[in-house]
């Protein structure tokens, strides 16, 4: 299913909702089918529903072996952006062999959430520096997004990337669309933090939202990597739906030293 997106005039904008196909799927009606020609009270946008055909997905739940094995091979292949601007390739951001990295993706850049998130991850950094762990940030939008995040937090800028294409979110089949941006019960969680929201957005600006609308739609997710072997996997299930540091934490430690 793909939604036409048409706030408030002049501008006219076009996003895709997608729900990954039932083959890669263990139960692909978890996703609320957004209601058609609905209205967002927190954007004022109306939405329309239309139909076109889903992004290829490789990756059907939170479970490693819902994953294809070599997912990291794969996912070594992508390239995204240093917050620099330049364009890196994924596995040349950790060790591919014994290097053992934690890859956090934001939903984007100009999302409160995220901003929550990834003051978690640097208060986070020396435990994971102390286990000799790699922290890789990745958010939807361009590297100048990225770099909004990274003065304004602030936000270590070498342990952060940009993905505006999402290309490492439809490599591991992060949700997309309006039910979990907007609908999804997990959401809920976020209330339980306020006060930490409340901090990390001190500073926020809504300039750090990606120019192309539709990217607000994604989901993020966080995953434990071995090298190519990938050990532990989260996708949020809606907005703020973040993994347990202390839990992503406790499974790096748990990797056996080679």
């Amino acid at each position: 299913m793909a939604l036409r997106i048409t706030p408030a005039p002049p501008q006219t904008l076009r996003t895709t909702a997608l729900r990954p196909p039932s083959l890669l799927l263990v139960n692909n009606s978890h996703a609320p089918a957004p209601p058609p020609n609905s209205t967002s009270p927190k954007f004022g946008l109306t939405f329309h529903t239309n139909t076109r055909t889903p992004r290829r997905l490789l990756a059907r739940a939170s479970s490693t072996s819902e994953f294809v094995p070599n997912i990291g091979e794969i996912l070594g292949d992508i390239s995204i952006f240093k917050a620099s601007g330049d364009p890196v390739f994924f596995k040349h951001l950790w060790d591919q062999n014994q290097g053992v990295a934690v890859v956090a993706l934001l939903r984007h850049f100009g999302c409160p959430c995220c901003w929550e998130l990834a003051s978690a991850l640097k208060e986070a950094k020396p435990k994971f520096d102390t286990a000799g762990v790699k922290l890789v940030a990745i958010g939807v939008g361009t590297p100048n997004k990225a770099r909004i995040l990274a003065d304004r937090l602030p936000f270590p800028v070498d342990c952060l990337y940009a993905d505006p294409d999402r290309k490492a979110y439809d490599v591991l089949g992060l949700y997309y669309g309006l039910g979990r941006t907007f609908f999804n019960p997990a959401s809920a969680k976020v209330f339980s933090r306020f006060e930490s929201l409340q901090k990390a957005v001190k500073n926020y600006t809504i300039e750090a939202t990606p120019d192309d609308r539709s990217s607000v739609l994604q989901q993020g997710g966080m995953f434990v990597f071995k090298g190519k072997q990938l050990l532990h996997a989260w996708k949020d299930e809606g907005t703020g739906d973040h993994a347990s540091l202390d839990d992503i934490l406790g499974v790096c430690c748990k990797v056996p030293v080679a």
